[in-house]
Order: C-alpha cells, then sequence, then structure tokens
C-alpha cells in the first residue's frame, strides 16, 4: 500500500462516517494526506483528517477521531487504528500491505513519484540568463543545475514548463567585451574597463578568421564587427557548455527582439491604460511606489533612451501574453534589490504578483581546494567558470553538489571530497547504490534467481526490520518529489537519496538477498530481490530528476 492509496482509504473512511451520521459532506476535502511519524513506536504512518474536520462539523476531534478508525479498521492491509493527543490517527500496516510497494514501484518504473499535483499550471522557468561576455561563471552554474533540475521536478507534478535564457546582446557590458576583443586582436592591453583572460584573446582570432579585413576597418566599424561577431561566437560557446552540462533551454530570447517588435512601445501603452505612467523633467515613469516599491522607475529617458527596467516590462508582458500563468526567474545574490520592483511593474500590468510572478535568488558558490578558495580560471582570469567546475569534479558531482544545498544558503565546493571515491562523498554514495543494486541484479540472474510475476510475489515475507524502513523510505519518494516542486527546492531530492541509500544499506548488511552456496532459492530471496530492483528503480528515478546519472557498475 503506497502513502497515496492510505490517504484515499482515510478519506473513504471520513465519507463512510460523514453519511452514517449525517454530516455535511461538503466540509470534506478533495484529497488527504498521511505522514511518516518521526517516531517509528507511533506506528507507520499519521492521519490529521480529524482534527481538521472536527470544528467544520460540530464534533470533537478524538470523537471524530473514534469513528475513522472504526472504518479504517476494516480496510484492507491496515493492522491496527490507534488514537493519539487530540486526535491524531496512528497507523499501522500489515506485512502483506507494506510489502506491496515493492511490486508497486518496480512495475510503475519511472513514473514512479509522478503526480498531477500542479496539472493546469503554465510555468515560464528562466535562469542562467547570462550576458555573453564570457564563459558562465560557477554561479551561473548553480542556477544552470537547480534551474534544469526544477523545470524537471516541476514537469513531474503535472506543470507545463517553458524554460528559457534572455540573451542581451545591446548595452554598456557588450559594448566593454567588443572593445576587449578589438584590443586583443591588435596585440594591446585591454581598456579599462574591459574583460581579460585567454578566451578574449582566443574569440578576436577566431572573429579574425571570420573577417580578415576586420583590422583594416575604422575603430566604430571595427568594434561592431566584434560585438557581432565575438558575442555570436560567445554565446554558441555558452550554449555548447551548458548542453555538454546537460541543459538545453526550450527558448533563447534575444533582448532585441524586444526592440525590433516594438515590445517596449506596446508595454509602455498598456501600462498608461493601467494608469500607472507619468511624465516627469522630459522623462517616462512607471509609479511602482503605488505598490511598494522603494522608489518610482523611469521607462524612458529625457533623450528617448529606454531603459533596462523598460526592457524588464516588455518581456514580462511578452511572457504573460504567450499563455504563461506564473514566471519564476532565478537571479544570483547581487539582485535582491530587483524583487520589490519586479512584483510592482507585475502589480502595475494589473497582475497579482504573488500569483504570477516569482523571483528566486540564489547565494554564492566557491570552489575549494585544499581548503582555500579557487579564485581564478586559467581560461576567464577572473571567475571560476563552468568548465573550471567540471573539470574538477565531473558534471554527475557538479550538478548534484550544486542541487543539494538550498539556494539561498552560500556554498563551498571541496574538490578532494566530490572526487573522493568514499561514503563521505554524497553523490558517490548515492550512486554506489545504483551500481549495487544493479550488481545484486545481475548476480541473481547468474544464480537462477527471478523476481517471477507479481503473482506469485509475497509480499508478507518482508518483515524484518530493516526491510519495514526501506519500504517507509521508499513511499516517500511521491511526497518529497511533489514538495520539492512546489517549493521550488530540489536539495529535498539529494538529501532524500542519501536517507534512502543509508536505509538500503542497512536492509543489504541485514538481510541476505542471494542464497549462499548450495543453498535453494527461497519465496524471502525472490520477495527481496523485489524489494532490491524497487530501491533501483527509486534511486535512478531520483538522480534523473537532479540531471544525474544511476550507474550499472562503478
Amino acid at each position: 500500500m503506497t502513502p497515496a492509496e492510505l490517504a484515499a482509504a482515510v478519506l473513504a473512511a471520513a465519507h463512510a462516517v460523514f453519511a452514517d451520521r449525517e454530516l455535511d459532506r461538503s466540509a470534506l476535502p478533495e484529497h488527504t494526506t498521511v505522514e511518516r511519524p518521526r517516531n517509528p513506536e507511533h506506528g507507520d504512518y499519521a492521519a490529521t483528517l480529524a482534527l481538521q474536520l472536527s470544528k467544520k462539523v460540530g464534533l470533537p476531534p478524538r470523537e471524530l477521531a473514534a469513528a475513522l478508525a472504526a472504518q479504517l479498521a476494516n480496510t484492507p492491509g491496515i493492522k491496527s487504528v490507534e488514537i493519539a493527543g487530540p486526535g491524531f490517527l496512528n497507523i499501522r500496516l500489515d506485512a502483506a500491505a507494506a510489502g506491496q510497494l515493492a511490486r508497486s514501484i518496480v512495475e510503475a518504473g519511472a513514473e514512479y513519484g509522478r503526480s498531477d499535483r500542479l496539472a493546469g499550471l503554465k510555468i515560464n522557468l528562466e535562469f542562467v540568463s547570462a550576458n555573453p561576455t564570457g564563459p558562465v561563471h560557477i554561479g551561473g552554474v548553480r542556477w544552470a543545475a537547480v534551474g534544469d533540475a526544477l523545470s524537471r521536478l516541476l514537469r513531474a507534478t503535472g506543470a507545463e514548463v517553458g524554460t528559457e535564457y534572455y540573451f542581451n546582446d545591446a548595452g554598456s557590458q557588450i559594448d566593454r567585451f567588443a572593445r576587449s576583443l578589438l584590443a586583443a586582436a591588435r596585440h594591446e592591453a585591454p581598456p579599462e574597463d574591459g574583460y581579460g583572460g585567454a578566451y578574449i584573446a582566443e574569440i578576436a582570432e577566431q572573429v579574425k578568421a571570420r573577417r580578415p579585413d576586420v583590422l583594416t576597418l575604422d575603430d566604430a566599424a571595427a568594434q561592431e564587427v566584434f560585438r557581432v561577431e565575438g558575442v555570436a561566437l560567445m554565446f554558441t560557446e555558452i550554449k555548447t557548455s551548458l548542453r555538454e552540462f546537460g541543459v538545453e533551454f526550450d527558448t533563447y530570447f534575444n533582448e532585441k527582439d524586444l526592440h525590433d517588435r516594438n515590445e517596449l512601445d506596446h508595454a509602455l501603452t498598456r501600462l498608461r491604460e493601467q494608469g500607472h505612467i507619468f511624465e516627469s523633467e522630459g522623462a517616462t515613469w512607471l509609479r511602482t511606489t503605488d505598490f511598494g516599491d522603494d522608489k518610482d522607475r523611469v521607462l524612458r529617458k529625457s533623450n528617448g533612451e529606454w531603459t533596462y527596467f523598460a526592457a524588464d516590462c516588455a518581456y514580462y508582458l511578452d511572457k504573460r501574453e504567450r499563455g504563461f500563468d506564473r514566471i519564476v526567474i532565478m537571479l544570483g545574490a547581487d539582485h535582491h534589490g530587483y524583487v520589490g520592483r519586479m512584483k510592482a511593474m507585475a502589480a502595475c500590468f494589473g497582475d497579482d504578483p504573488d500569483r504570477t510572478l516569482e523571483i528566486l535568488i540564489g547565494q554564492l558558490v566557491n570552489l575549494v581546494r585544499d581548503g582555500a578558495p579557487v579564485r581564478m580560471s586559467k581560461r576567464a582570469g577572473t571567475v571560476v567558470t563552468l568548465e573550471d567546475l567540471v573539470d574538477a569534479i565531473g558534471v554527475d558531482a557538479a550538478r548534484y553538489a550544486l542541487a543539494r544545498y538550498s539556494s539561498d544558503s552560500p556554498i563551498d565546493i571541496d574538490i578532494e571530497l566530490w572526487t573522493r571515491a568514499t561514503r563521505d562523498n554524497p553523490v558517490y554514495y548515492v550512486q554506489y547504490v545504483a551500481a549495487r543494486t544493479a550488481s545484486v541484479g545481475r548476480n541473481a540472474a547468474e544464480v537462477g534467481l527471478v523476481r517471477g510475476d507479481a503473482a506469485s510475489f509475497r509480499p508478507e515475507l518482508l518483515d524484518h526490520e530493516k526491510e519495514n524502513e526501506l519500504l517507509k523510505a521508499l513511499a516517500e519518494f511521491p511526497a518529497v518529489v511533489a514538495a520539492a516542486a512546489e517549493l521550488r527546492e530540489p536539495h529535498r531530492v539529494a538529501r532524500f537519496l542519501e536517507d534512502l541509500a543509508g536505509a538500503y544499506h542497512r536492509f543489504y548488511d541485514n538481510c541476505r538477498i542471494l542464497p549462499r552456496g548450495d543453498e535453494p532459492i527461497t519465496d524471502l530471496h525472490r520477495a527481496r530481490l523485489w524489494l532490491n530492483d524497487a530501491t533501483r528503480v527509486v534511486i535512478a528515478n531520483g538522480l534523473r530528476l537532479l540531471g544525474v546519472s544511476a550507474p550499472e557498475r562503478m
């Protein structure tokens, strides 16, 4: 019996009680949940439905809990139901019902853990969005790992997700980039406010190869060539690096398109219609202070130039007009001041920003070697890049390490730890279980041990304490996936996988799966093989959500 099946049984019992007592059935929820108690002595699962409903129907919670318990006691697979505290239901399953979960997981395969919790929600998820002035630095890499994992989680819970990279090929940073390339091509020192690093010289040489005449042009024309060609080359490199990191976007959105399609004028018109535009000192302003911003924002300067914030407004409106219900934007630690103005801007368009806009702020990442932060990239010169991180610890370890922690916490990635083939390396610890469960399957086949069909599976034999512990851990996976998606916290999946790995190791150490020597193959061996294979499914499904491989051998 899965937690979802048990929760459905609790709700069915409530319907029966309400019908028997002629209570108002409109008070009943569409869904309910059960949870694992922290103390195993309190049972396998706990339900709080009686506490939630008692006031609505005017019954003491313990009286309602007693009625629910009496109904549940007749449910196949439930061993006992006890009432605790003010009206908690502590439920114990019989061994057969608990063990059936192994079969359910194996049969569900890649679908186990998926749900329709967010079905009908269309989400635009924007992350990384680094300017194409250099390789993706380690802060952007964190968002690549977390954002991609979050997109997988949201899709696994039924949401329709469009991932997006906002590509800025205009502005002062791009001008400095172009001047830096031109200086490198001429073998001159970079501008005082320019970009350094070997990658600048590499791109400059590639531009010269494409346009051999570039250095014969005047400064303005040459700089424009380096801007156009250099940005294209840099962005191609960024996309290639992300693809090799396992991250691809549904949409690469170019800021220039907003200008070319007059989207900024369109957004200004909409904001004017909403009554939040005013003119002052020759400039056009948005009155964001009406919605809690610390100051009003300029959209168009007195010289007629659009501001970056005007492009933000147009981009937000473009996403909404593409049909997205919710816009999620992932930003770096230096963007805290961005949140208030963006929320106010959404409100100026007439939206409820608490429903349509989420801005997630990620904290800093350090790559650490021998206890000291690695500050410089061999190629980029000033920052640690995606390539530096992957070269140091590999794609799987990098993705797992970056997704393992809450995004609002700074992290240090210790090169020595994340390359160690020991249990204190979290990704190795989890992947080792993936490999061990696969190895058990191969060894079982060699000795003629096969699970058999579902009809011959005897789940009641899985009554060992460590088998029960592992089954409980496996049962939690769907709830963990749902919570990780709804709370935008992929690290919950990583921490669950580590707990599951521990439960599997304890099961493996205490419960012999394969027969020894000439020992005959029994139904217990087959039942434990079902449990082994169920663990393999959940480990693989969880790692897949993080974009990490589940190796069959290590």
